[in-house]
């Protein structure tokens, strides 16, 4: 009993060593990778999207002017203004004015009525 004992105390004492070395405090970065991107990153290269195809990979950084009804919003950056599509399930319990930062990752979706964005990740800045 005293070695089973003995055996489990060791196991945990060993595994709490390994598990701290991964550990490097409050500068740790909490979200990934952060740094350039490829692909479209203005609004101003979505609208000039003639020249990318169609679900090009799109990451934007703005702000939600209004609500176009449904699930379609304006959106604007420093570039220009387009309209996004989020669905409601995207939104994961967050919320956003206008006056909110926020980073909109998805792709562009062009068709006969024009070029438009839709989102797969909101993420509230």
């Amino acid at each position: 009993m005293k070695t089973k004992l003995l055996m489990t105390t060791i196991a945990i004492v060993a595994s709490s060593s390994v598990f701290a070395q991964g550990f490097t405090g409050t500068t740790q970065n909490q979200s990934g990778f952060s740094g350039p991107t490829q692909g479209i990153s203005t609004v101003k290269q979505v609208l000039d999207s003639e020249m990318f195809s169609d679900d090009m990979p799109v990451t934007l950084t703005g702000r939600i002017k209004a609500s176009l009804g449904g699930e379609m919003y304006l959106f604007a950056d420093t570039t220009g203004e387009v309209t996004v599509e989020i669905e409601h399930d995207k939104w994961f319990g967050q919320s956003a004015s206008p006056t909110t930062n926020v980073q909109l990752i998805g792709e562009i979706d062009k068709n006969m009525s024009g070029v438009k964005v839709d989102v797969d990740v909101v993420k509230v800045l």
